[in-house]
């Protein structure tokens, strides 16, 4: 059995700079990684002529461009022999949550196809060639970190340049800083969030009109992101996350309805009950809050009384690759 996996990921800092919309002016940075949550792909050829799609519905159709899946679809019309066919993907966390899940379900599906045509394909063109299909041929108004962050694995800083090359850099972190790292981060679930490229449009859009207030709040984002490097790099965890309140009300400013007023209470009772620091991951509107916590099992009482349920994981350093073959 043809079986791949793409981790998830979380943002740590200068998210939202790796959109288009604000990189081909000004240049992006972020720092993000990989965790060891994950899509899965298998690819067979099925007895009947076909596609043959599993994923959180079911499809059968004769021709890609009838594929209701819009990333799918795309993948498959760049395809040849691609009319007996049968992909199924499974996720550990369900899409909407804040994750990634869109870019790593398109990594994990094309590296899996690759391997069913027995092409070679390198993890940095699987995310570039990811993030052409979802931004360039579906016109979505999202970056460039999830592909990858899911296609490269582990602990990176991303460089996002004008002319749409992307540099990464795995941060030189000592174990004993990652492992510290690791073990003060909490993620909550707090509900699913609308879709990324949905919240993403307004500052897609201001970003495109070189809106004085949107770049502005970007251009102070992508140094949040330098600054936090460095905090990082020193083991710095209770200022890591002092920064990452206020990278969270940089947030706030640029999609102020981004998330209900009972997120925003969930993350007050955080602040009040051991974290430091935290935001929504992803582009917002619900799925998982992240603390940076000094005292965690304050913490976890905190959020268990309030409802919400702990996610716990660990960083993942390999990235995109194949279980089995």
């Amino acid at each position: 059995m043809l079986l791949v996996r793409s981790p998830l990921r979380i943002s740590l800092g200068g998210g939202g700079t790796d959109l288009p919309s604000y990189y081909r002016k000004k240049g992006g940075y972020l720092i993000a990684s990989s965790i060891d949550k994950y899509i899965y792909t298998s690819v067979i050829k099925p007895f009947r002529e076909g596609i043959y799609l599993k994923y959180s519905d079911l499809e059968s159709v004769k021709d890609p461009d009838k594929i209701k899946h819009k990333i799918f679809r795309e993948i498959l019309m760049m395809q040849e022999d691609n009319h007996q066919i049968e992909i199924t993907t499974l996720a550990d966390v369900p899409a909407g949550t804040g994750l990634g899940s869109s870019g790593a379900f398109t990594v994990s599906v094309l590296k899996a196809l690759s391997l069913y045509k027995n092409k070679y394909i390198s993890n940095e063109k699987l995310a570039k060639d990811a993030c052409h299909i979802e931004i360039d041929r579906l016109g979505e108004p999202v970056g460039k970190q999830d592909q990858y962050a899911s296609a490269i694995g582990g602990l990176n800083e991303f460089v996002f340049h004008k002319d749409d090359s992307v540099e990464f850099r795995k941060l030189p972190i000592s174990e004993n800083c990652i492992a510290n790292f690791e073990d003060s981060i909490l993620l909550f679930f707090t509900g699913y969030s609308r879709s990324a490229s949905e919240i993403l449009k307004e500052q897609d859009t201001l970003s495109k009109k070189s809106d004085p207030f949107m770049i502005k709040n970007l251009d102070e984002v992508k140094e949040m992101g330098l600054i936090a490097k460095d905090l990082l790099i020193k083991g710095d965890i209770q200022q890591y996350g002092l920064l990452m309140h206020d990278h969270w009300s940089k947030k706030l400013q640029r999609s102020p309805n981004m998330c209900s007023k009972e997120i925003l209470k969930y993350y007050e009772e955080g602040l009040n009950n051991g974290a430091t620091g935290g935001k929504v991951v992803g582009a917002g509107g619900g799925g998982f809050l992240m603390f940076i916590a000094n005292d965690k099992n304050a913490l976890r009482n905190k959020m268990t009384q309030l409802g919400l349920k702990e996610l716990s994981f660990k960083f993942d350093f390999i990235g995109t690759h194949t279980l089995t073959y």
